[in-house]
């Protein structure tokens, strides 16, 4: 079922530029407070494991995060659907700064991971609240600059975040990683008010026990995972328990997602090649992202002795890597619409990347790691950028949106397995290995913890503990390589199909690279297909020309233009009249009187009591230009079928809505004036 957003009083919006502009920060800063949180504990973790202990769940301190958004964002943007976006995205403010106060506050890791499954909640309902948001409020012509900035956001915080992680660490404390959200979601909770109060006109279904399901099944999954080894042998009772109910809960999943009315990921689409292959890169990606991210620091902290700041400095190259690669790939494939080759290279670059911070050593040298750190930021920037564009371009339209969900959905998913299997690999490797090197030195396991109380040790009883440090994470990055070749192995059966203009104008999107939560609404996403198809026209006037010849019409450029005023503004506004059709072309009707009433004497039109209305003829001639463009929309618009139903119905939404939207912008503009 599609729905279209409406304001809760079923007025049109009508923003004035610096209302928009307040909507927007206050969108944005709820964004950068989700987004951020992804990456800032990753330089503090180290610290947080002196300070609290528990180095054996480090990893859940960013898994129950991530784990938890993953899950919100699916329900967040149904619950917005029916309580209204404005209501969920101030919600989820103040779960989202409750738990930071308690991440803030904690004594335990238990609490702490606690805390951050709840934040992770929030998270969630701000990040696809904030794009719906987008969609419902930032005017059609500028809408995408606006988009392309809140995506923008993930780049920005995969940078950010652990620099910020790292200087709050060393010169305040590791729990101003969570209280600086606080001052920030108060400024955004008292603009939220700016943001009209939109909701769906239809009443969305709501896939409950689909979300259930899934989220039981990853955290047992996930726990088996983690406890394996160390919490319990592998073989006890407790952990084969752990994973026959995740194969339990997720076989239940497949099972309810099978007979849903509104599947929160319908399994018709694995029936597509193109959308299997690419939801499995964007786990691959998300897994060795969220990994390297997280256990990175702990190397340059434990063995290199960096501060907190400093490995952050350190795991730039990464970044850089990533971001180079994303921006280049996604201009290529916006200029040339081929894509095989980035996933592919991209897996292999990975496989790469990680088998070289697989060889790092305590005496290898800083410009070395960061080469590795480079390479391996190369391969994820190649294979992240087009993998949703891939899958927005070989799906139907009508299943765009859970398309576009569902890469994001893996690649999140994957974020948190991939920390979780670092994490067990990490902590089965460091206890023996750390254990022997305590034994031999004679040093307090406390004093083994903390970063900077092992770079005061003197060199005899350091050394066999950097050691120990050193191969746990090395021993991490040669156990994950072989995820990546099997990524490469998986590219290789990428079907290359010519890309839709749609798909190449948002090529360049970093937004889609990183997998922003998005609406999964089809017809929103049809709508900014149908922008984006637009925005590449370089001469309108041509493509009118060709439209006009094309339809047979005998109607001039402006005949065509009026029948058209009359026709949107019966459609959208109910009626049509010149007084309305003036003022939205800010000239006074006397001028545009004289023109009307000669298309309606040439049969094309008819006035009742001032209202505007096509004649038989002129409808006949709008029906011939509208299939014109259908036509023309058929060869931009790759899988879009001229001749099936459901697919114009979808097309008559967008289009509807497309139009509707401009009209309010219109008004708003007109009302700005007047004021």
């Amino acid at each position: 079922m599609s729905t279209v957003a409406v304001p809760a009083d079923d007025r049109p919006l009508a923003l004035t530029r610096s209302r928009t502009n307040v909507v927007f920060v206050t969108i944005l800063l709820g964004m950068l407070l989700a987004a951020l949180d992804q990456t800032i504990v990753s330089t503090a973790l180290p610290t947080i494991v002196a300070d609290l202990g528990g180095a054996g769940h480090m990893a859940w301190v960013v898994t129950a995060y991530i784990l938890a958004e993953a899950v919100s964002t699916v329900l967040a943007g149904k619950f917005g659907d029916l309580f209204g976006r404005r209501l969920v995205f101030q919600v989820s403010a103040i779960i989202f700064v409750g738990a930071s106060a308690v991440a803030g506050l904690s004594g335990s890791m238990a609490m702490l991971i606690g805390a951050r499954a709840v934040q992770g909640i929030g998270a969630g309902g701000l990040m696809v609240t904030a794009m719906a948001l987008i969609a419902d409020v930032i005017p059609l012509r500028e809408r995408g600059k606006y988009q392309g900035a809140l995506g923008a956001v993930f780049g920005v915080t995969t940078v950010l975040g652990p620099l910020l992680g790292g200087l709050f660490t060393d010169h305040l404390s590791w729990r101003w990683c969570f209280y600086v959200n606080i001052p920030v979601a108060v400024v955004v909770l008292i603009m939220v008010r700016t943001i009209p109060d939109i909701r769906a006109a239809a009443r969305p279904i709501i896939d409950y026990a689909g979300i259930a399901l899934v989220a039981l099944g990853a955290c047992s999954l996930v726990l088996g995972l983690e406890w394996g080894g160390t919490e319990y042998a592998w073989g006890s009772t407790t952990i084969i328990g752990l994973f026959a109910l995740a194969a339990a809960f997720l076989t239940g999943f497949v099972l309810v997602e099978l007979r849903a009315a509104e599947p929160m990921l319908p399994m018709g689409l694995f029936r597509n090649q193109v959308f299997t292959v690419c939801s499995i890169l964007s786990f691959v990606v998300g897994f060795g992202m969220f990994g390297a991210l997280t256990y990175l620091p702990t190397y340059l902290q434990y063995v290199e002795g960096a501060s907190a700041t400093t490995s952050g400095l350190r795991i730039l190259p990464m970044v850089v890597g990533l971001l180079l690669t994303a921006t280049l790939s996604g201009d290529v494939v916006g200029r040339t619409g081929r894509y095989k080759v980035f996933p592919v290279g991209g897996m292999a670059v990975l496989g790469v990347g990680l088998y070289l911070l697989s060889t790092m050593e305590p005496d290898t040298s800083i410009w070395l790691q960061s080469v590795y750190m480079f390479v391996l930021g190369l391969g994820l920037g190649l294979s992240m950028q087009v993998l949703t564009i891939v899958v927005q371009n070989t799906v139907a339209y009508a299943q765009l949106g859970t398309a576009t969900s569902g890469v994001t959905f893996f690649r999140t998913i994957g974020g948190a397995f991939g920390t979780a299997v670092f994490g067990a690999l990490y902590t089965n490797s460091l206890e023996p290995k750390l254990g022997a090197a305590l034994a031999a030195t004679g040093v307090s396991p406390d004093a083994a913890t903390s970063p900077a109380a092992v770079t005061d040790l003197p060199a005899s009883q350091r050394i066999p503990i950097i050691d120990a440090y050193a191969d746990a994470v090395t021993h991490v990055f040669s156990w994950v390589v072989p995820v990546a070749l099997a990524g490469f192995v998986i590219a290789l059966f990428l079907k290359e199909v010519p890309l839709r203009d749609s798909a190449r104008a948002a090529a360049t999107d970093l937004g889609e690279g990183f997998s922003a939560p998005d609406s999964a609404d089809s017809v929103c996403q049809l709508e900014r297909a149908l922008a984006g198809v637009f925005g590449q026209v370089d001469d309108r006037e041509a493509l009118h020309d060709v439209i006009l010849a094309d339809s047979g019409t005998g109607l001039t450029h402006g005949q065509a233009w009026a029948l058209g005023q009359v026709y949107v503004r019966s459609r959208v506004r109910g009626e049509a009249t010149l007084e309305t059709i003036a003022r939205g072309c800010r000239v006074p009707a006397e001028v545009f009187e004289p023109f009307f009433e000669e298309v309606s004497n040439d049969g094309y039109l008819e006035e009742d009591h001032g209202r505007l209305m096509l004649t038989p003829a002129g409808q006949g001639e709008i029906d011939r230009i509208h299939d014109a463009w259908r036509r023309w929309l058929d060869t931009k618009l790759d899988d879009w079928a001229l001749d099936d139903p459901h697919d114009r119905e979808l097309l008559n939404q967008a289009i509807d809505r497309i139009t509707s939207r401009l009209l309010d912008e219109e008004e708003s503009r007109r009302a700005a004036v007047a004021a």
